[in-house]
């Protein structure tokens, strides 16, 4: 089973674009500064930077949850720099799935229920076969009536993990997914990414101050005082660590 589908002979396509996106919040603070940057279907690009980069605030416009001051932002072919509720939650709902430190489960709901969740918000009839072999794949296979409070906090990610792919997504942002794990799980989710990349297709966009947690990516894409400072390839943690330590000379 695919969780994107596209022609074999079709280019690659930016699932997400940014086009001299500016952002400048209350009292004149400009967190992002004309960035210009795409991520392809099929990537897993890390967004990395110094504090107050601007990290947060291009995954925030990136995903709809912050308007940008001013500049584009193409979802899935369109732009949603502009779009008002309820329709740029029609679109989120639709193209973006998000995996975030904090988890963002609902307690009272069974994990069963916390994956299928993002569809029946979206009003959609739920795919509970692929539900089940997600939950299969992240290792939960029969834990689908226990609650997150019954979980580890790795169990709970990898929960948060199979509700972002529930809906087959175009894109899914996680913010520091594995900040508020220790190493040995922090690798298994980051291991699952990474198959779920090159598996199925997804495009997986993730803040992280990690650089381990980087070299697990494509691209790392490196932001300095809200513009983009420099890209790389195949990334190695001593690689990204170096950039890192030039950018906060």
């Amino acid at each position: 089973m695919v969780l994107v589908q596209d022609s074999k002979d079709a280019p690659p396509r930016d699932v997400v674009e940014l086009a001299d996106v500016t952002k400048v919040h209350p009292g004149g603070v400009r967190a992002l500064d004309g960035v210009t940057v795409g991520f392809g279907r099929g990537s897993f690009t890390a967004v990395m930077g110094p504090s107050g980069s601007g990290k947060s605030t291009l995954l925030h416009c990136a995903a709809g949850l912050d308007r940008p001051s001013s500049g584009r932002v193409v979802l899935a072919g369109e732009d949603i720099a502009g779009l008002r509720e309820p329709k740029l939650t029609a679109v989120r709902r639709a193209h973006v799935g998000f995996v975030f430190q904090s988890f963002n489960l609902v307690d009272s709901l069974s994990v069963w229920d916390n994956v299928l969740l993002p569809q029946q918000l979206a009003g959609k009839r739920p795919d509970r076969a692929w539900a089940k072999e997600l939950l299969a794949r992240v290792g939960l296979a029969g834990r689908e009536k226990s609650r997150p409070g019954q979980l580890s906090g790795g169990q709970q990610q990898r929960v948060a993990l199979a509700r972002a792919l529930a809906s087959r997504p175009g894109v899914i942002f996680g913010d520091e997914p594995t900040g508020a794990l220790d190493l040995s799980t922090g690798r298994e989710v980051l291991a699952l990414l990474r198959r779920f990349v090159d598996e199925f297709g997804a495009t997986i966009v993730m803040v992280t101050h990690d650089p381990a947690a980087a070299g697990w990516a494509d691209r790392v894409v490196f932001l300095a005082d809200g513009r983009v400072a420099g890209e790389l390839h195949s990334p190695t943690a001593e690689q990204v660590s170096a950039r890192m330590m030039e950018l906060t000379k």
